[in-house]
């Protein structure tokens, strides 16, 4: 099994390209389902969320061919089943957006239940009420798969009881070829929401408000082939950051969206960090130790659940009681026992973590509960003292593309490994 060995005690110094964002393609190439055209996609994470999409559109006759590393050219004009099954669909979440497309173009979808980090229920009840005020006579889950059949769909006005990111996604996908006209309330206004509406409108849709908390579809018979390029990973692109707040270092994160990122941005000047911005690049210097403040999970434009591991490993380190709430999942602070056997001081009450600064880290053997919390723990082995093992990182790789590498070009020492003679090896070089 591989795992990260990490000396920690290193400020990470220099610049990173950011990747394409894993969120957006997901629902992305779930999309380019939706025509018989071919879709050349540009800025493809290679990453296994990414990966497991791509194996599960090609077991129902999608043809993907791989232009290089992260340009794909994908046709859709031979698929021989709405029957999307296996074990390795349930390794993501977003798997149910091929529930939404298949629906669009053949009124007729059943798709494993999706799997992914557990860090909450994610239920998908939202999806279900959509699906069914679109026109799906019978869609819910049945032994095991998500159904959803339709004679034909219908336009409709959805109300989400709920902002939720995926159901906001899988219902454009359906509802961009039905007929009439579509309204969705309560949207999500994630840039990764737009990026996907942005997509489909490439292709001919006709969708408007993206980004908004009211998005207006207007049916179309067809879509045609385009070409598209995927915003960068504002998630990926916060990680380094906190990166650098957490290793007193100096990263200019490049490839980016200022705009996005500036929830992040904000808090991370708020903690003492100085930060710089130019068209498509943001650099974090951390010259002093971190000041303590609060921080609650909120939908976009607010702080994202994705990055509240990160900034929580960077507020343990932080002078005085901070305190993070997290609003969005119920079952996020798994991690805080792993960073607990490194020396931090926090007590989570419900879905509240109370956060006592200590000086340092220490070193220790430690799992990666999921994907971001995983990523977190990295930035904390990165600032402790002597060394740790990180196990699980296959979580990890869900969604961070060659991250120790990435790190390893910031000054980081750290390897992959995969057993404990590569554990010494590498103590043995850089102890």
């Amino acid at each position: 099994m591989e795992q990260y060995v990490i000396k920690g005690g290193n400020a990470l110094v220099g610049e990173v390209e950011i990747g394409g964002a894993k969120n957006a393609a997901l629902g992305i190439l779930a999309g380019a389902i939706l025509t018989d055209d071919t879709v050349v996609i540009e800025n493809v994470p290679d990453v296994r969320d990414t990966n497991v999409m791509i194996q599960a559109m090609e077991s129902i006759g999608v043809i993907v061919q791989h232009v290089d590393k992260h340009t794909l050219k994908i046709n859709a004009g031979n698929i021989h089943s709405q029957i999307v099954d296996g074990d390795y669909i349930k390794r993501i979440r977003a798997s149910y957006y091929l529930i939404g497309s298949l629906l669009g173009k053949f009124n007729k979808a059943e798709v494993t239940l999706p799997g992914g980090c557990n860090i909450g229920t994610r239920p998908i009840d939202q999806h279900l009420k959509g699906f069914k005020a679109l026109g799906a006579r019978d869609a819910g889950v049945v032994g095991g798969r998500i159904e959803a059949h339709a004679d034909k769909l219908q336009g409709a006005h959805i109300y989400l009881d709920m902002v939720t990111v995926g159901a906001t996604i899988n219902l454009m996908l359906a509802a961009v070829r039905a007929e009439g006209r579509t309204i969705i309330e309560n949207a999500a206004k994630e840039p990764h929401v737009v990026d996907v509406a942005n997509f489909l409108n490439c292709m001919g849709a006709n969708i408007k408000g993206a980004g908004t908390d009211v998005i207006r579809i207007k049916g179309v018979s067809e879509l045609h082939g385009t070409e598209y390029t995927i915003i960068p990973d504002q998630i990926e692109a916060g990680t380094f950051m906190f990166a650098a707040a957490v290793t007193k270092g100096d990263i200019t994160v490049k490839n980016v969206i200022p705009k996005h990122l500036e929830s992040i941005s904000a808090k991370l000047q708020e903690i003492g960090c100085e930060i710089e911005e130019s068209d498509d690049a943001v650099r974090v210097v951390a010259s002093r130790r971190l000041e303590h403040t609060h921080v609650k999970t909120l939908p976009y434009p607010g702080f994202p659940t994705d990055m509240q591991p990160q900034i929580t490993v960077a507020l343990g380190l932080a002078e005085g009681t901070s305190i993070v709430t997290e609003s969005i999942f119920e079952n996020r602070f798994k991690y805080v026992d792993e960073l607990m056997r490194m020396g931090a001081n926090i007590k989570v009450e419900s879905s509240t973590a109370i956060i006592e600064g200590v000086n340092r880290y220490t070193g220790a053997s430690i799992t990666a509960p999921d994907l971001r919390a995983g990523a977190a723990l990295v930035l904390a082995a990165l600032a402790a003292d002597g060394f740790t093992t990180i196990d699980d990182i296959r979580y990890i790789e869900r969604g961070y593309e060659e991250f120790d590498v990435k790190l390893r070009s910031l000054g980081a020492m750290m390897e992959k490994v995969e057993d404990d003679s590569a554990i010494q090896k590498f103590k043995l070089k850089v102890g």
